[in-house]
């Protein structure tokens, strides 16, 4: 669905009845949807600005103010007196549009123009603009249906972006000059495997431009451009093969190579000349170790910087590539999350981290890496309060069907009875190697500070421990990740946080899949079921190869079409196919009218299916959003109220007999 005007009057009947009659029975919890909502507003900071990233002469920042929902792009120059300059203003922009979601914006390297995307649908097709910062003036011509990332060359002049064909497929890098008619864009690489998506980047060095193919699986494949010469051709750093995958930075004429090469499943870190970068020259710089797993990396001048997650916990390595010297930034034993925030500078000793937990707001930490000296730049501000000493965060581990251990990450206020009388929202998502990050939501503690436990299930399909962890949990060993899911729920309930049909299972896209499979096969754990687009019907999805992300994840789920095996799999574990007479939880599903990832329509037959075969009295309700995608409504205050509404629902149901 492109165009909202598009849609069927019979289907935009049947829809808009749905919503009707989800209003009119959750009419009791209006208020408390509201009331849920000004809570979690009131821990949002109204007037708020990032830590200001330094690119030469100046410091770019984004800024909100008010009530706005989406952010000022600002910037201003070193000098002690610069006053501060407007290069976008997204609420503006979005002022216009019924839907407005800001996808990325850069500056070119001379610091004249700014380009960035924008989608005004909700469908994902992005629009380029590029907009001259001496006049704000904007270039007479957008180009559209776009992907959100694009890349300047080094001239200031030359835009590569990535198009979307009819399928919504990533499949075409185009190369734009300013000026131009973009009907006259050249094209610089074309990829005509549907199972492969394009991505472009460029190396922290700036020296070169990568374009990226890629399965979303396990398999990509990598070519680079000059980025002081735009017009020359791309160069293939190493050929696609399955099961190798890489991802390419750049040093003093090395590629430096992130890879999973030669049996290294949870990566090692390679180099090999620009000249000749293939994989026959890739020379071990840091060797693989079956008990750690590489995250991913950065490159300066001076140093590298990886993350790598050791029994759980994510740590950064800091290596001075002069002469291999090595340090450690550890963080502790709680569970927590820790990114690198990238910069714009290559040539500098500082390090930007952003650290959180489960109860600690997230901090903006700038790292010496030479001092190995920490400077905290900004904590989180809670306006309302928040105290993280009256939660406890901690690690459990559920034992599975095969006697895999599954981390299961809780949080709850002190003072909860732990006796298993407590309600408990067990999330999960467990597809396509994501892992799910053991980081601060102040939005979960409107549960929380009601008597919820909320825990994270860390099954098996994610990579949360490690390239097998995701290899066992996808293809036909997809059953592995709503047996973990099942496993987690009964060992928070052995454990005593709380008790069978006390727990509310939450999952979203890929993880709708998993609670719809978990709630098919053990109904009798579980209150209720929140699915927030819900990918219900993978079965005829995977049996459509003209929907968008078809092609590309069968390599997730299997071929139902060429592979009568992963067929049956499949419908052996579809929640839509396996809908039965017999009771269930409540539910409540959501989905988005130009959701181009999991059509609307898979939630609403799902929801329709359930209640003609389900025998109990339980609510199956399905909230849809005529103006939004896939990440639902934007904004940050908008956005509050859908969660608002699924955690009213969590609440309500309690209150059910």
């Amino acid at each position: 669905m492109t165009a909202p005007e598009a849609l069927d009057p019979e289907i935009r009947a049947h829809l808009e009845a749905e919503q009707a009659y989800t209003e009119e029975i959750l009419g009791p919890i209006r208020p408390l949807r509201e009331t849920l909502f000004q809570e979690m507003r009131a821990r949002v900071k109204t007037d708020d600005i990032t830590v200001p990233a330094r690119d030469r002469d100046y410091l770019y920042y984004q800024r909100f103010s008010g009530d706005s929902e989406h952010p000022r792009l600002c910037r201003r120059s070193n000098a002690d007196d610069a006053s501060e300059e407007l290069l976008l203003d997204a609420d503006a922009e979005a002022a216009r549009h019924a839907f407005y979601r800001l996808g990325s914006a850069a500056h070119s390297p001379d610091h004249a123009l700014l380009a960035y995307t924008a989608d005004t649908t909700g469908a994902e097709f992005y629009s380029l603009r590029i907009r001259d910062l001496a006049s704000g003036e904007l270039a007479d011509e957008a180009i559209t249906n776009v992907h959100p990332t694009f890349v300047w060359a080094n001239d200031s002049r030359t835009l590569f972006y990535t198009q979307l064909d009819s399928h919504h497929r990533p499949y075409r890098i185009l190369r734009h000059r300013l000026g131009s008619a973009a009907r006259d864009d050249e094209i610089v690489y074309e990829d005509s495997d549907p199972t492969f998506y394009l991505g472009i980047a460029k190396t922290e060095s700036r020296r070169f431009i990568l374009i990226v193919a890629d399965d979303h699986s396990d398999t990509s494949e990598v070519r680079y451009v000059d980025a002081d010469r735009p017009d020359s051709r791309p160069v293939l750093i190493e050929p696609r093969r399955t099961g190798l995958t890489y991802d390419v930075s750049e040093w003093r004429g090395q590629f430096l190579i992130l890879t999973n090469a030669d049996g290294a499943e949870d990566f090692k870190i390679v180099q090999a000349p620009v000249e000749s970068p293939g994989r026959a020259n890739w020379a071990e710089l840091i060797p693989y170790r079956p008990d750690r797993q590489i995250l991913d990396m950065s490159v300066f001048e001076d140093w590298l910087v990886y993350r790598e997650r050791v029994e759980g916990l994510p740590r950064i390595k800091v290596r001075r590539l002069s002469d291999g010297d090595e340090h450690e930034i550890a963080f502790g034993d709680e569970p927590c999350q820790v990114a690198i925030e990238g910069g714009f500078e290559y040539d500098t000793d500082l390090l930007r981290i952003l650290y959180s937990s489960p109860t600690s707001p997230e901090q903006t930490i700038d790292y010496a890496m030479g001092s190995r000296r920490r400077t905290l730049r900004k904590t989180q501000e809670i306006p309302s309060g928040h105290d993280p000493e009256r939660y406890v965060s901690k690690r459990i581990f559920a034992v599975s069907h095969d006697e895999a251990r599954v981390p299961v990450t809780l949080l709850y206020a002190k003072g909860t009875a732990l006796d298993g009388s407590a309600p408990l929202l067990l999330y999960g998502y467990g597809a396509y190697g994501a892992t799910i990050p053991s980081r601060f939501d102040s939005k979960i503690f409107s549960l929380v500070d009601r008597g919820f436990v909320y825990a994270f299930a860390h099954i098996r399909g994610g990579r949360d421990c490690g390239h097998r962890w995701y290899r066992e949990g996808k293809l036909m060993k997809k059953m592995n990740s709503f047996l973990d899911f099942i496993a987690a729920a009964e060992c928070l309930i052995a454990e005593r946080y709380t008790s069978a049909g006390n727990i509310v299972m939450y999952g979203g896209s890929a993880g709708g899949l998993l609670v719809g499979a978990v709630m098919n096969m053990r109904p009798d754990l579980f209150r209720a079921v929140i699915a927030r687009v819900p990918f219900v019907d993978v079965l005829n999805t995977m049996s459509d190869p003209d929907l968008p992300l078809t092609p590309p994840e069968w390599e997730e789920w299997g071929n139902p079409i060429k592979d009568a095996s992963a067929c049956r799999y499949i419908a052996s574990y579809c929640p839509y196919e396996n809908v039965s007479a017999q009771h269930y939880p409540h539910v409540l599903a959501t989905t988005g009218l130009m959701d181009p990832r999991v059509s609307f329509w898979e939630p609403a037959k799902w929801i329709a299916k359930l209640r003609a075969l389900k025998t109990d009295d339980n609510l199956a309700l399905l909230n849809i959003n005529m103006e939004a995608g896939h990440a639902g409504v934007t904004g940050r205050f908008e956005a509050l109220k859908e969660t608002a509404l699924l955690y009213a629902f969590a609440l309500y149901v309690f209150e059910l007999e």
